[in-house]
């Protein structure tokens, strides 16, 4: 009997967790209808061997009794418990470490990634992909500028990065064995996942769905935590920051040369004295914040080197199962 791994970060979502655990109950009771090319095909997930592995990130409220309980009823239920706060991208790779499956789901906790999408996950899986990703046709509930912003970021990440990274495709997927240990054996501690699916290859299959609103509780991803996500995509996957950067000097450069030579020119030809001290003051300013950003930029990238070259774990496990590691 082949079994499948539902990996679940959570983060301060006590008030959602019975209702997760319920509908994969559900789920996984009953037979699903899967259309494939205009024809319909049953696919029984009670044929399957079920594992629903919660990881609990450095939650501060409940969630860890709650999961603890969870388990005490349900079997199925397993309970990973970091230190502390590691974050979401290292709380998945601390799952796929633990996880049993030949597959494996990963999915939110919040039930924003509808559970019905799974058999149709499972269903090409058994067709030869190895890794299902569902797209998001609708987002759910987002403002308008977060939407923007989002769209506007995944089309410049297309445009620098070395790999394809699609817009609107998330952490909701299913994974083949060999995927998850191809991304295991990724061992960076600044992580984005994200990207890491499509670098290490392997046969993909797409999915659309339609995304849901949170049932309970406010997201952990605020503007500060989403823009950390989309700098550690950027420096992970592209060069572009340090070549613009170089690009730019080149042409400021050249701008600075050129308006020196019209200045002597002036100077020699005409005799006229040189004047214009905002422009000066402006023209100083701007090479000032110009040498900033670029080493800012390469900041980034020595902060990426240094932190890797520490050697420390992505994350550290506290106990699993209530037993202490």
């Amino acid at each position: 009997m082949k079994k499948i791994t539902v990996l679940i970060p959570a983060y301060n979502e006590e008030n959602n967790l019975h209702r997760v655990v319920a509908a994969l109950d559900e789920l996984t009771s009953h037979t699903a209808v899967v259309a494939d090319n205009g024809k319909e095909e049953q696919l029984n997930a009670a044929a399957y061997d079920w594992e629903y592995l919660f990881v609990n990130d450095g939650s501060r409220d409940n969630t860890l009794d709650v999961l603890h309980d969870l388990r005490k009823q349900n079997r199925r239920v397993n309970v990973l418990n970091l230190s502390r706060n590691f974050g979401k991208e290292n709380a998945m790779l601390a799952g796929m470490d633990y996880a049993k499956g030949d597959a494996l789901v990963i999915m939110d906790a919040d039930l924003q990634d509808p559970v019905d999408v799974i058999p149709a996950m499972i269903y090409w899986w058994r067709q030869g992909y190895d890794d299902v990703y569902g797209r998001r046709r609708t987002r759910g509930k987002e403002s308008w500028l977060r939407k923007q912003l989002s769209v506007a970021y995944y089309k410049m990440l297309q445009k620098v990065s070395d790999i394809d990274i699609l817009p609107n495709v998330g952490d909701f997927r299913l994974l083949d064995r060999r995927v998850v240990d191809a991304i295991c054996n990724l061992r960076e501690t600044q992580r984005y996942t994200k990207g890491l699916y499509f670098w290490v290859g392997f046969k993909k299959k797409e999915i659309l769905f339609d995304r849901d609103d949170r049932w309970e509780g406010k997201s952990s991803f605020n503007f500060s935590s989403l823009l950390n996500l989309g700098i550690e995509g950027l420096t992970s996957f592209s060069n572009a920051p340090l070549r613009i950067s170089s690009i730019v000097g080149i042409i400021v450069s050249i701008i600075a040369a050129i308006y020196l030579l019209i200045m002597l020119g002036k100077i020699l030809i005409f005799g006229e004295q040189v004047q214009g001290f905002p422009t000066l003051l402006s023209v100083i300013v701007l090479l000032g914040g110009l040498q900033l950003v670029s080493l800012g930029i390469i900041g980034e990238y020595i902060g990426r080197i240094f932190n890797e070259t520490k050697g420390r774990p992505a994350y550290i496990v506290e106990s699993y199962n209530e037993e202490k590691k």
